[in-house]
């Protein structure tokens, strides 16, 4: 076995490979494509209007503060384009970089715990699995909250099993605080801890010795985490005093330090799921890694009856974060992803053993046909048998065509993903397995990316109200969703975002008949009701699952409102 100073010039070049072939499976399609719902157009409508106002410290959506989340990301995406001053790229960079950093943090830990070639494992099984590169070819939070959290285990593990480095575990509590910061869950990282002190008391093998005079380094830990956090609280409670006169930036402080945290995972008002609804997640949106549990599990158990701390504390780790996140009713499958770049460390030691197992080719063949005849599937019943579900897909999304571009395109990956399960058969069903699935990656960022784009980021409907809007003439937005403002790209009047939708169009009727000449509404379906003449109207088309007009005063029908039933239409007509 290597120690951690060796590298052959195999293994470098196998490192440099494995990061290139990262890059380029996580960084395709970036340019392609603008932000699509759910969240994507709100955090980057909340960085552009940090850039476009100057005020980077309190996140707006439109008009109104915005508290749901601290400004981390948004920080992250506003810096990203003053750097490379396209949209389309800065809004996806904070996630390409934080796969990246989760990547080296794993890959440097297997050198670290056991050699180099553990280390590559390591990185290749987060690589390969699902739900990492498909949350991280997104701009959401969680793929920088995973980058955080995992810095952060790499600092403690690194201190706790090769220590004591006290820089190292300093360093990650610093990141677990900039995991606050983020999303609020980084502490969770300092969990590693537990399982610490039972492989200390335990007299485990590889456990790092600290000594009882080492009181006040581990008290610095907090210090490091507290200062992560003040970088945001202490400027943000100053300019909440500054403005004290606003009483929605005290709605703010107290929103964001109570309600969408303590609040939310006490009593959860949204993703309600039961008990055991991450065990299908862990199944299988980890695939293929999860194909290794039956190898990885006994394997786990011998290590665990031979005292190894290597395996003890990231799967000790792993099992209170699964466990934390299922207390609450509210539950979604990006919670528990941190978990991820840990449970590919711990089976990394055991992949060169078990790739070598038939079952496991077997199983991967298996995984990567079933999809593949998925695939192929659905695209000749899209482009030949029209079945109700294509169909039905096509007309929501806007396809003239029935969408032929893209069964073509489900076609197409659908026989790559046969061909590599018929060529490389069991003998060579690693490479296959890798190769679908950098395939299926590729086809994603190069191919779906252009053809979804118009129906899923309302790029196509805005583009059309940039067309029919007169020159010099104004637009107010009603019922409004984060990707409308944000593609517009000019400005725009707004009535609030969390208002009712009710009050909204009172409010921009009331706004519209004050220059009836010049200005227009921008308005979704459903709230329109029969308030507004659909013939003097101008439909916009289909975004998102949704209908849009835009009309003008000689539109609208004099003293009629909406009812108030529209604020509690069923999420499925109106979000993605």
């Amino acid at each position: 076995m290597l120690t951690t100073s060796q590298a052959t010039t195999q293994e470098r070049r196998q490192f440099w490979l494995l990061l290139l072939i990262a890059l380029v499976v996580i960084g395709a399609g970036i340019g392609l494509r603008d932000p699509w719902p759910s969240d994507e157009p709100r955090f980057a409508l909340a960085a552009k209007q940090m850039v476009e106002s100057g005020d980077w410290l309190f996140p707006h959506r439109g008009s109104e503060l915005y508290s749901d989340k601290p400004p981390m990301l948004f920080w992250l995406e506003a810096a990203s384009y003053k750097v490379i001053g396209n949209w389309r790229i800065a809004f996806l960079l904070p996630s390409l970089l934080a796969a990246l950093g989760c990547l080296l943090c794993v890959y440097d830990l297997g050198r670290r715990l056991w050699n180099r070639q553990v280390g590559l494992y390591a990185a290749s099984a987060l690589l390969i699995t699902f739900q990492f590169v498909y949350q991280t070819k997104r701009a959401q939070i969680d793929p920088l909250v995973m980058f955080y959290i995992t810095a952060a285990n790499w600092g403690l593990l690194v201190h706790l099993l090769k220590g004591p480095n006290w820089r190292a575990f300093w360093f990650g509590c610093f990141c677990a605080g900039l995991g606050v910061i983020t999303k609020g869950v980084g502490v969770l990282a300092l969990l590693m801890l537990v399982p610490y002190l039972v492989a200390s008391f335990g007299q485990w093998n590889g456990v790092a010795r600290m000594g009882a005079g080492a009181w006040w380094r581990w008290v610095l830990g907090l210090v490091a985490v507290l200062a992560a956090i003040a970088v945001w609280l202490v400027p943000m409670l100053l300019g909440a005093k500054a403005h004290a006169n606003d009483p929605a930036y005290a709605a703010y402080v107290n929103d964001i330090l109570f309600h969408q945290t303590a609040g939310r995972y006490g009593k959860s008002w949204d993703h309600h799921h039961n008990t055991l609804y991450y065990v299908p997640i862990v199944l299988f949106t980890w695939l293929p890694l999860s194909l290794t549990y039956p190898g990885t599990l006994p394997r786990w158990w011998r290590a665990l009856k031979e005292k190894d701390a290597r395996i003890l504390l990231p799967l000790g780790w792993i099992v209170l974060l699964l466990v934390f996140f299922s207390i609450p009713k509210g539950k979604r499958d990006v919670y528990i992803m941190p978990a991820l770049p840990m449970l590919a460390l711990v089976t990394a030691p055991y992949l060169g053993e078990l790739l070598h197992k038939r079952w496991l080719r077997i199983a991967g063949l298996v995984f990567i046909g079933v999809m593949g005849a998925a695939m192929l599937v659905m695209g000749i019943a899209g482009l030949a048998v029209h079945p109700k579900a294509t169909t039905n897909f096509a007309i929501a999304r806007g396809f003239e065509d029935g969408g032929r571009a893209l069964w073509w395109m489900g076609t197409t990956l659908g026989a790559i993903l046969l061909l590599l399960v018929a060529a490389l058969r069991v003998r060579r069903a690693v490479a296959a397995v890798a190769g679908g699935m950098v395939a299926m990656w590729l086809v994603l960022g190069f191919w779906a990316y252009p053809i979804l784009n118009d129906s899923s980021s309302a790029a196509g409907v805005m583009q059309e109200v940039r067309d029919r809007l007169p020159a010099g003439d104004q637009l107010g937005m009603v019922a409004w969703k984060e990707q409308n403002l944000l593609m517009l790209n000019r400005p725009a009047v707004d009535f609030g975002f969390t208002q009712p939708w009710h009050d909204q169009y009172a409010a921009g009727v009331k706004w519209q008949a004050q220059d009836p000449a010049h200005r227009w509404l921008f308005v979704l379906d459903p709230v329109m009701g029969q308030c507004v003449d659909r013939s003097k109207a101008i439909s916009l088309g289909h975004a998102n699952r949704r209908e849009w007009w835009m009309f003008k005063a000689d539109a609208v029908t004099p003293g009629c409102l909406p009812d108030e039933s529209i604020d509690r239409l069923p999420a499925a007509a109106v979000d993605e």
